[in-house]
């Protein structure tokens, strides 16, 4: 999947950026480059079902996850546990396990698939974010979201229907907090004036890849977001890709100045024994069953 940074003029909030923007960047310059196929791994390898044995030799998996050479391991966030969605997630807080994987892992990029922008407050998050960035020698990603488990909200005394506009709110301070220079804050979540904010990002800024719509427009994900995550269209036709790469190239239309922005997009996989197995949707097409023929075609 890039040492020149940037820095915005006081009263100016800094925005998208392109792959220029982080030439410096170890975590990013690790998972994107202009027309290059990259592949992560999306935590937890295994689903909690009661019991934390589950997560039990993860981080050693990890580890070697590292030294084969993927670009990016993803952690989940996942506040609360919902029954009835069905899913627990990661267990572990995100930015807590990140910490722990950049001490167990040398060069693979640290991403949140994606941290919940809306939940949480900016100064919070920045900090976290900040210094896992400077723990882990400049490795950090961050996928951010506006949510979309609807327990999770009023446990945290948050209208849910305002998520859009906290999620965008929260890009704003975040971007003034750990970017280059003392931080003039006003916004509905916070005023800070008089105060900085340490530590600043490792190389200037910390990317900020948006997932889905995260309740806004396509013009502002084009606008705002270091780069864009999708969920995949159907992958075991070939139909499917063709509606993601329409989808892509739609956004990046819409890029202000036209520079490159990456894309990634996520699949749950059950690879069989098999070789020749077709793809095989599970799960409602959740899941995608396939041999490793069935991979590496979808993946061309």
């Amino acid at each position: 999947m890039n040492i020149a940074t940037r820095s915005a003029p006081a009263g100016e909030v800094p925005v998208g950026a392109s792959a220029d923007a982080f030439a410096s960047h170890p975590g990013y310059r690790r998972m994107f480059a202009p027309d290059q196929l990259t592949l992560g791994i999306f935590l937890p390898l295994r689903f909690f079902q009661g019991d934390m044995c589950v997560l039990a030799g993860q981080a050693d998996l990890v580890a070697d996850i590292d030294r084969r050479g993927f670009a990016a391991v993803w952690v989940r966030d996942v506040p609360l546990f919902d029954p009835n969605f069905g899913d627990a997630g990661q267990v572990f807080d995100p930015f807590t396990y990140l910490s722990y994987l950049a001490a167990q892992t040398e060069q693979v990029a640290l991403v949140t698939g994606s941290a919940i922008f809306s939940l949480r407050h900016p100064i919070d998050l920045a900090k976290m974010a900040t210094t896992i960035d400077h723990l882990s020698g400049g490795r950090l990603v961050l996928g951010i979201a506006s949510g979309d488990r609807a327990v999770e909200f009023p446990a945290y005394g948050i209208d849910m229907e305002t998520r859009g506009e906290r999620f965008a709110e929260a890009v704003r301070y975040f971007r003034q907090l750990v970017g280059v220079g003392r931080p003039s804050v006003v916004s509905p979540l916070g005023v800070m004036e008089g105060v900085d904010f340490l530590p600043k990002a490792a190389t200037g800024r910390v990317p900020l890849i948006v997932t889905g719509s995260s309740r806004q427009s396509l013009d502002w994900v084009a606008e705002h977001a270091d780069g864009w995550l999708t969920y995949p269209q159907a992958t075991h036709i070939s139909e499917g890709p063709r509606q993601l790469a329409q989808k892509i190239r739609a956004w990046r239309e819409l890029i202000p100045g036209g520079g490159f922005r990456p894309h990634m997009t996520n699949e749950w996989l059950d690879l069989v024994d098999d070789p020749d197995f077709p793809r095989t949707p599970l799960r409602g097409g959740y899941t995608l069953r396939t041999g490793r023929k069935g991979l590496i075609d979808l993946l061309g």
